[in-house]
């Protein structure tokens, strides 16, 4: 009666997890070196490294450490976000990684709710913790797991429950980092306190002066623990820890600026035209040789918008490639596309989007307006979806609470709006005067809107932490000047119908400091 269960256990496929008992770690690093000696990881990036926070007054006080690695989840953002599956889920459970097909584009990174994964600066390829899975492959335990002198760190398969782990987190009480994320860690810890599971539960020491090092603040790192000193009743202080590179720069917030200005310059052109504004009944004052009743399509809505659109979509798209750390794996995007992931789907629209834009300006060079307004029906939308698509890009980065707002699709449109007509501005001074006014007023309407957007996803209550602690980094502490500046330069662009000419550069200029200081404020705050 008994081989019946134990038959089925051993043709059930496995599904491997981790358990690491806090109580018996002791913070000694060897699983750390054992790593890097047997994945070759070069020095300044680490696959698994141990934290240490000091928690409790003298005499009372005790250290209590945090063994931090990849949580190998059920439900990887990493492997969702991937455009080339280069993050891939094996069918045992264990999230890998293929760099061959890895172009560098940290979504995986911006996606990990726990900053397990990194750049490797030799090959320039997305790297973490894989369970070792060329040994656990060949019927060997994690390097990690061999060398931890007091057997804290264990493996073992789950669906297997004569397993130490499949006992442990059947019977015993554990945890995993932020649950609230809904990933399904297989990552487990036994007796963890809290304020080392927590990134924010312990303050930073003064002076960022750490146990065995010192760690700046940079713009371009986020050291665990809070900024603040009054965070916690626990008396915690971070005493060791490894900073972590924020994966998008200020290529990023140029590109989604460029694209805002790519996509409303077509949008507000595409509005005016519908609503008469860049059609008119020509003179033969004004176009010699034609009947008074001959409209004339505006050169703004003709040639204008479809060249200024392509431009600064070629921009975009050079900024993208440029922010790849394989620049030469770009059309793998296109050649082996993973269609869950927004920045493949993302690319195909924008594809889309260049080709009408081409026939639109081959259609102005025929003189075909007739052609143009038929593009409509396809530019519009395309246009639509290349200003928001960034939006649910940015949800797929599930590490970054303040990206996760239901309002960013429209706030992106609104600033699209921006973009475009603060760009048209003195296209119509030169080209066509009777268009100064409905831009002006596009421009102040639409100003307005993004300000007022700004000030309700600033001051309304924030559904997490992270997303609170974000806000504060944007407005009042590492990006604080770039936030204000930009609301004062929004603030005197929405003055368009009075100053005209002189609202454009200032709008475009409020819009690039705010897109520059909401994405690097999202990615602020400590994750590990």
């Amino acid at each position: 009666m008994s081989a019946q269960p134990l038959t089925q256990i051993e043709t059930r496929p496995k599904r491997w997890a981790k358990v690491i008992d806090q109580t018996k770690c002791i913070g000694c690093h060897a699983c750390t070196t054992a790593c890097k000696s047997e994945n070759v990881v070069p020095v300044g990036v680490t696959r698994t490294y141990v934290k240490h926070v000091d928690v409790g007054v003298f005499p009372q006080g005790r250290r209590a450490h945090q063994v931090t690695r990849c949580n190998q989840c059920a439900h990887a953002p990493c492997v969702t976000a991937c455009p080339t599956a280069a993050m891939f889920k094996r069918a045992d459970g264990i999230v890998d990684f293929d760099k061959s097909v890895c172009i560098g584009c940290k979504a995986c990174m911006a996606a990990c709710p726990y900053d397990a994964i990194f750049i490797n600066p030799e090959d320039h390829s997305a790297e973490k913790c894989n369970f070792c899975a060329h040994r656990i492959d060949v019927g060997l335990e994690p390097a990690c797991v061999v060398v931890c002198p007091v057997e804290a760190i264990l493996v073992g398969d789950m669906n297997d429950e004569r397993s130490k782990v499949a006992r442990i987190v059947g019977r015993e009480p554990v945890n995993v980092r932020r649950p609230e994320k809904e990933t399904q860690p297989k990552l487990f810890y036994k007796g963890a306190h809290q304020a080392t599971l927590d990134p924010l539960a312990a303050r930073r020491p003064d002076g960022n002066l750490f146990m065995w090092s010192e760690q700046h603040e940079t713009s371009e790192t986020v050291v665990s623990g809070h900024p603040e000193h009054n965070n916690t009743s626990a008396a915690a202080l971070l005493s060791y820890d490894v900073g972590h590179s924020i994966p998008w720069d200020w290529r990023v917030s140029l590109y989604t600026w460029t694209k805002s200005v790519a996509a409303g310059v077509y949008l507000v052109a595409a509005l005016l035209f519908v609503l008469g504004y860049l059609s008119h009944a020509a003179s033969h004052d004004v176009v010699r040789g034609l009947p008074f009743s001959t409209p004339v399509v505006s050169p703004l809505w003709h040639w204008v918008a479809p060249v200024l659109a392509g431009v600064f979509l070629a921009a975009t798209g050079g900024l993208l490639i440029w922010d790849l750390e394989h620049p030469e794996r770009f059309y793998m995007i296109f050649t082996r596309p993973q269609w869950r992931s927004w920045l493949v789907k993302g690319a195909f629209v924008i594809a889309a989007y260049t080709l009408v834009l081409a026939f639109h300006f081959a259609a102005s060079l025929a003189g075909s307006t007739r052609v143009q307004s038929y593009l409509l029906i396809a530019g519009v939308p395309l246009a639509a979806f290349t200003a928001v698509y960034t939006a649910y890009l940015f949800a797929q980065a599930k590490a970054r609470d303040l990206w996760q707002n239901p309002l960013l699709p429209p706030h992106l449109l609104v600033q699209a709006l921006v973009a475009g007509s603060a760009v048209l501005l003195p296209f119509a001074a030169w080209l066509d005067e009777t268009a100064l006014a409905p831009l002006a007023w596009t421009l102040s309407v639409s100003s307005v809107l993004h300000l007022l957007l700004v000030w309700g996803e600033t001051t309304l209550t924030h559904p997490t932490a992270h997303a609170a602690l974000a806000v504060r980094e944007m407005t009042r502490r590492r990006y604080a000047a770039y936030f204000w500046a930009a609301l004062a330069l929004t603030a005197l662009g929405a003055l368009a119908p009075f100053i005209e000419l002189a609202a454009a550069p200032l709008a475009l200029a409020g819009l690039l400091l705010y897109e520059h200081a909401y994405v690097q404020a999202g990615q602020s705050v400590p994750l590990a």
